[in-house]
């Protein structure tokens, strides 16, 4: 005797199910994105390794320019002492204004991979997932971070083999560190702060070309600011690559320095420069 066949399974009451559309594309509570915020950062983090492990020639280009900087800036001017340093050799100074140079240079244009990203349809996926605008931003300059980090870890062992007298404290060494991050952080915000007003990265690559040497020159990455003309203190003031630096000479020299405002106010740039940058973002995908 056959058996009888099975009744049909009721329809689901949900409106989604009925019409064949899962339910994770209904709109996200936001705070279930701030909870994958952990896992996003190093998932981009990861990413940006990665792409160093595969491709080490960007590594060693942009190791040149530090160590021209170092080998043949920083060794005249230590011989002529035409820059007073308190009595350390110029090319000790030098050292902290370079890494925190390169980790810029390397941030600046960070926001020629998000018009990329919007370019060949990824940014548009990312919009879509459970996290908000601002936590994909705190990823992506977080993964900035990283990139720098292993710009000022050659920068360091080019100083180190220079007889740069550098500390190696390791808990100094991690607030190098953290000192870094949040300058590449606020640096890379910037970079696609402007990417959400150029939308085109032709555009963006000649305003950072534009600002990256004011940036430098306009902070005392060279020079004490107390050398500089009384207009060029004004910008050295309101420049976060003054406060990077200064933070980076004394934790990794030792000379007189502020490191608890250092780290406020980058900390605030960097939270500036996501808030900006998160509101532009929804420019970028239209």
């Amino acid at each position: 005797m056959s058996e009888a066949p099975a009744a049909p399974r009721a329809e689901s009451a949900d409106p989604a199910r009925v019409h064949g559309i899962d339910l994770l594309l209904t709109p996200p509570q936001p705070r279930a994105g701030w909870r994958l915020l952990p896992a996003r950062v190093g998932a981009m983090c990861a990413v940006e390794l990665q792409k160093l492990r595969h491709d080490r020639t960007e590594l060693y280009t942009r190791a040149v320019q530090p160590a021209l900087w170092l080998l043949i800036f920083g060794q005249t001017f230590t011989r002529i002492r035409a820059i007073p340093t308190g009595g350390i050799p110029y090319v000790d100074y030098l050292a902290p204004g370079i890494i925190a140079q390169s980790a810029m240079f390397i941030a600046i244009f960070y926001g020629i991979q998000i018009i990329w990203e919007r370019d060949a349809g990824v940014l548009n996926k990312l919009l879509v997932t459970p996290t908000p605008r601002s936590a994909l931003i705190t990823g992506k300059a977080f993964a900035a971070g990283v990139k720098s980090l292993v710009q000022a870890v050659v920068v360091l062992l080019i100083a180190a083999l220079l007889g740069v007298a550098l500390t190696w404290n390791p808990v100094k060494l991690l607030a190098v560190a953290a000192i870094v991050v949040l300058g590449s952080a606020f640096f890379s915000c910037l970079s696609m702060t402007i990417a959400g007003v150029v939308l085109s990265r032709d555009r963006l690559m000649g305003i950072g070309q534009a600002i990256t040497m004011p940036l430098f020159f306009g902070s005392n990455a060279l020079y004490p600011v107390s050398v500089m003309p009384g207009w060029l203190q004004a910008v050295s003031k309101a420049n976060p690559l003054s406060y990077e630096v200064d933070a980076l000479r004394g934790l990794l020299l030792g000379t007189p320095h502020h490191l608890a405002s250092d780290f406020v106010v980058l900390l605030v740039a960097a939270a500036l420069g996501v808030t900006a940058a998160s509101a532009l973002l929804g420019r970028l995908a239209r």
